[in-house]
């Protein structure tokens, strides 16, 4: 009996990995955040202002560049064998939004991912090559940078959603923590998109070793921090979250599954391997919210979401994601509701589009029920004035086309002529 079952599992492990060799690899696509920076901005009372930073506000610090030198030396190790051991223009394609820490992140990612070797090494003592890193004016910028602004559907689920049980349950939780941020930040108006401001301001600071203010208690920070989360939850979800993501990640999805369907078809002159994608935290939680599978959480520096299209044995494709976002375990895999962990292509296909909008500017028009009262009453007086002047202008003319006498008019005889003497 024992020979037996360890003749079974010896004949299942061939099978599977028989089954596992048998995947190839096809194409990969990652999404990361940038690395640790400064603050994006001071608050009015805020000790640290932009002087007190190396470059300034929202730049890039030297632990971010590290972040992301070791997640392209942890990119290089994890496709090693799939991505040429030497830079090869032909198989990557780097994309960044316009902010100084996306690109230099994406700059540093590379430093890790392709050291250079042999003849492209151009200086022997520098372990670094110019790759090319493409990117689009901040104001074209509709594929890496979420929320979107030009959305009117968007802007009022955003209303709605600060109207809904769950938000306004938040607000009157965190009340206290909300007005105290107000006395001590010197800002005019304190909600929860402030305090993230706020909560980022501190956690940058203290980060790079700068005291805090007195106010700012660990208790404090840890509910500056809930809210915070919280934020990004209102952004994308809380209320309408796939109507959401069909108006702000389902841009950046639907271009993924544009490419991963395109790279599934066999083509021997396509060369392409590896879509890069360097910029920010809302860009990860918008994209994994119109996957619906966002943590809550904000994704912290150098988080980094995977795409790998495999070929299978028998020509069909699939697709795994990775979310690393601890740079000391391996990634999670991370399964696409309704589907496997290693899902059909065409199921991916199939599940992603409905957050992916066919004609988003159609989509962003507010609904026109409101306009529509509005326009039916405006049609309703205009047509009762309309048949009240009708109504007098017939009147008018039946009328005038009576007889004199019939009309109320009388005769008058001139007094002096008919007068009898």
């Amino acid at each position: 009996m024992v020979s037996a079952a360890v003749l079974v599992l010896l004949t299942l492990g061939c099978v599977c990995g028989e089954a596992a060799a048998d995947r190839k690899l096809a194409y990969v696509t990652v999404l990361f955040r940038h690395g640790d920076r400064s603050p994006v901005k001071a608050y009015p009372t805020d000790p640290y202002q932009e002087s007190d930073w190396p470059q300034g506000f929202g730049q890039l610090s030297q632990e971010g560049m590290r972040q992301h030198f070791d997640l392209g030396q942890f990119l290089r190790n994890r496709y090693k064998g799939f991505l040429s051991e030497s830079y090869n223009r032909h198989e990557i394609l780097v994309r960044s939004t316009d902010y100084d820490r996306t690109l230099m992140s994406a700059e540093a990612n590379l430093a890790g991912l392709y050291p250079p070797s042999g003849a492209q090494v151009f200086t022997p003592s520098l372990k670094w090559q110019p790759i090319p890193v493409h990117t689009v004016p901040e104001s074209q910028e509709r594929l890496l940078s979420f929320p979107l602004s030009d959305c009117p559907r968007y802007k009022q689920l955003m209303n709605e959603t600060e109207h809904t049980e769950e938000f306004l349950n938040v607000t009157a939780t965190y009340k206290d923590t909300i007005d105290l941020v107000r006395t001590k930040t010197g800002l005019n108006k304190t909600n929860v998109e402030s305090v993230w401001s706020v909560y980022d301001t501190l956690f940058c600071e203290s980060r790079h070793n700068m005291s805090a203010p007195d106010w700012v208690t660990p208790d404090v920070m840890n509910k500056l921090r809930e809210l915070k989360d919280f934020g990004f939850q209102v952004l994308f979800g809380v209320y309408n979250q796939q109507e959401k993501s069909r108006l702000q990640g389902g841009l950046l999805l639907g271009e993924i599954v544009k490419n991963l369907s395109k790279m599934a078809v066999p083509d021997p002159t396509q060369k392409l391997k590896l879509m890069m994608l360097s910029a920010h935290d809302t860009t990860v939680a918008a994209l994994q919210a119109s996957l619906n599978v966002f943590n809550g959480v904000q994704p912290p520096y150098t988080s980094c979401h995977m795409f790998e299209l495999y070929q299978e044995e028998n020509g069909s494709a699939s697709v795994q994601m990775f979310y690393r976002n601890d740079s000391t375990v391996d990634p999670y895999p991370i399964q696409l509701p309704g589907c496997s962990l290693n899902c059909p292509l065409d199921e991916f296909v199939k599940i992603a589009k409905l957050s992916i909008s066919d004609d988003r500017d159609k989509e962003c028009q507010v609904p026109s029920e409101g306009r529509d009262k509005e326009i039916i009453i405006s049609l309703a007086l205009s047509g009762c004035l309309l048949l009240l002047l009708i109504a007098l202008l017939l009147g008018v003319i039946c009328w005038q086309k009576q007889p004199a006498s019939s009309r109320g008019y009388h005769h008058v005889i001139n007094q002096e002529v008919g007068e009898e003497s």
